[in-house]
């Protein structure tokens, strides 16, 4: 197995699994739907086009750069006809959007390597534009990174921290532990779902299963890290001794 990767930033993410009505909400992190659908988008795919070939991927996401959740409100008019036939306008409910500012993210999805070099080329030559979660989060720089000859959990280990320079430099330590969300397997304890796979873009019948997944964390290198982490003094040995 191999994995394709991808770089997800930008002033703006929205990545929602649950929104409805006037509230959208938005995940910390990439969902599985949000990313099928770029990927689908970079192919060329229509809403109401079968989306088999890639929901058999393995998905997983590594946060770089947690970003700040940040609510904007929406307002909008509707134009109505009136009984005498002039026209008017009536507010609509206000809208509450959420998003994520200035976040990092690692995104992974494992499988066979001809269907994921297939993925790469179009991610690098897109169908159709490509946004992430919502049209109005347009990605800071190119998305690919490539494909790697690496199952999910190596590469969420290995690949290099995408954070920006910036925060490289702030953050001082050598190392730094990121956490992560990667799809559930088959022999692993189910500690927490998410309804976030999607059956059918369709908009007369958008359909999305649930899927099992697994939080944890990684610890990887800091490119400009200046200093050692600090190890906890531990005192029990000398007291025993």
């Amino acid at each position: 197995m191999s994995v394709v990767a991808l770089r997800l930033a930008g002033p703006l993410q929205s990545w929602g699994a649950g929104s409805r009505f006037v509230r959208r909400d938005t995940e910390t992190a990439p969902t599985k739907s949000g990313i099928i659908g770029l990927v689908a988008a970079a192919q060329g795919l229509r809403r109401s086009d079968p989306l088999e070939t890639l929901l058999g991927l393995r998905f997983g996401v590594r946060i770089d750069q947690p970003g700040q959740l940040v609510r904007d409100f929406h307002t909008a008019q509707r134009r109505k006809r009136e009984r005498d036939g002039s026209l008017s306008w009536s507010s609509l409910p206000l809208s509450y959007r959420y998003y994520m500012s200035d976040a990092v993210y690692l995104a992974l999805l494992e499988g066979e390597d001809s269907l994921l070099a297939a993925i790469d080329a179009a991610l690098r030559s897109p169908r159709f534009p490509l946004y992430l979660g919502r049209r109005s989060c347009p990605p800071a720089g190119p998305i690919a990174l490539g494909v790697f000859e690496e199952d999910l959990d190596t590469a969420l280990a290995v690949r290099p921290w995408l954070a920006s320079p910036r925060t490289q430099r702030r953050t001082h330590a050598k190392t730094v532990r990121l956490a992560t969300i990667r799809d559930a397997g088959s022999d692993e304890p189910v500690t927490e779902t998410i309804r976030d796979t999607p059956l059918s873009f369709d908009p007369n019948r958008r359909q999305y299963e649930w899927r099992a997944i697994t939080r944890g964390s990684v610890e990887v290198d800091n490119p400009l890290g200046t200093e050692t982490a600090a190890v906890e003094h531990d005192p029990m040995p000398a007291v025993e001794g």
